[in-house]
């Protein structure tokens, strides 16, 4: 089978109604997000003009030349892979000052500049929305009628019964959530992933700063961020990680330069510990969890495949849950909350705290099974007892989530939400 994707139909983000509101807001809204996940599509939707800055010989010419043509067109206008000629940053920022109006350009980046690029803030000119690839809701797996906004509300989620397989499952980790793969098999996923891997080895690192880098060293070190998903490492442990596993070993100051890139590229989404006042001497952790921006990069750079999650359920468990704590943040930030990790001295870890700017948060376990959901649920009790609440609110919700598991409320009051039943 051959996939066309000229032909796919544009399927809503859920990102599309926050670009719609920033876009009234200010004069230029900038997308940001890993290459391929849907950016540039989403910004035509509300587009009236296109330059594409990575594509045009003659765009690098005319902005030594006449700069003000390239923002010529009907508003608002889209200016795709800006961060090509960093200097647009500057242009489009006067050229909102000049025209006093909202909604006038959006521009869309696969990576960030390099950081001696002198780039005003753009306070006060630009909104951010972040983007990423597709949740389950958006790709039509979950029914969404569990959702997080009512979550946030602290009102009690009806049974529901959307059991989703382990094999399902599975696959869609592997798959991922890049919008052009939503069509193909798994065996074509997996070719098109292991590719985009290859070339972020191969060329990408290399092309976004002008400095060659030696593929087969980021190739272990992609390969022992994805054995270490979702968990707290830092770069001492990566670099032994790496001596142990691959026969060409890493120095810390590579480490640090590789990650680097590929935090600038967005291929790395670090999920960041919570800060809280808590009723213990516990002192909280706060090394951030180690997550691929898209599952799959973790499950291509290792070359596995169905067999391979299916024979080590340990590891599918991590996955599993880098998976959901993905969905998290797109869910989240529909929510205007932002996704953290909590673990103290003690050992106590919950997987994720989401948590709106007004303080509001609630808490998830995430399990790929239905086995250790009554230990989950004690680890949540336990958890909200050791909050200081002359501080801090209470959490508006407690809540595990599962992968193949039905939905209900337990009689603690904690929910058991399948992820095929969760949305925003």
């Amino acid at each position: 089978m051959i996939v066309n994707y000229l032909n796919m139909e544009y399927i809503k983000r859920i990102s599309d109604i926050e670009l719609q509101r920033k876009l009234e807001a200010s004069g230029a809204v900038l997308i940001r997000g890993a290459k391929a996940c849907g950016k540039t599509e989403s910004a035509k939707q509300l587009a009236k003009s296109i330059i594409h800055i990575d594509r045009d010989e003659q765009v690098q010419l005319l902005f030594d030349t006449a700069p003000k043509r390239l923002l010529m067109g009907e508003t608002p206008r889209l200016i795709d892979e800006w961060q090509v000629i960093p200097k647009l940053w500057d242009l489009v920022r006067h050229e909102v000052d000049d025209r006093k109006k909202s909604g006038q350009f959006i521009l869309t980046g696969s990576s960030n500049p390099e950081e001696d690029a002198k780039i005003h803030s753009g306070a006060g000119r630009f909104t951010i929305v972040d983007m990423r690839t597709m949740s389950w809701q958006e790709l039509g797996i979950s029914t969404a009628k569990i959702k997080l906004s009512d979550l946030f509300e602290g009102k009690p989620i009806e049974l529901e019964d959307n059991r989703t397989e382990l094999e399902l499952i599975v696959d869609q980790i592997i798959k991922g959530g890049f919008p052009t793969l939503m069509n193909s098999t798994i065996n074509q996923a997996m070719e098109v992933n292991r590719a985009y891997v290859e070339l972020l080895a191969e060329v990408d690192m290399s092309r976004v700063s002008q400095s060659r880098r030696d593929p087969i060293k980021i190739r272990s070190l992609l390969k022992s961020l994805a054995r270490n998903t979702s968990t707290l490492v830092d770069n001492v442990v990566i670099e032994k990680d790496i001596k142990a596993h691959e026969s060409m070993g890493l120095s810390r100051p590579t480490i640090y330069d590789y990650l680097d890139v590929l935090n600038r590229l967005m291929i790395l989404e670090d999920q960041p510990a919570w800060n809280i006042h808590i009723r213990s001497s516990h002192t909280l952790r706060n090394s951030p969890k180690r997550h691929f921006t898209d599952v799959s990069m973790a499950v291509a750079a290792l070359g596995a495949n169905q067999q391979t999650l299916l024979n080590d359920l340990n590891f599918t468990g991590f996955l599993f849950e880098s998976m959901v704590i993905h969905d998290l943040r797109v869910y989240g930030q529909a929510n205007d909350a932002k996704v953290y990790h909590y673990r103290d001295s003690s050992g106590l870890e919950i997987d994720s705290i989401l948590q709106k700017y007004n303080g509001d948060w609630c808490a998830f376990e995430i399990k790929l099974g239905t086995g250790q959901i009554d230990d989950a649920a004690s680890n949540l009790l336990r958890f909200a007892r050791l909050i200081n609440t002359e501080k801090c609110d209470p959490p508006k919700s407690l809540n595990i989530i599962t992968g193949t598991g039905m939905s209900y409320t337990r009689k603690d009051g904690v929910n058991v939400i399948s992820l095929a039943s969760l949305g925003a």
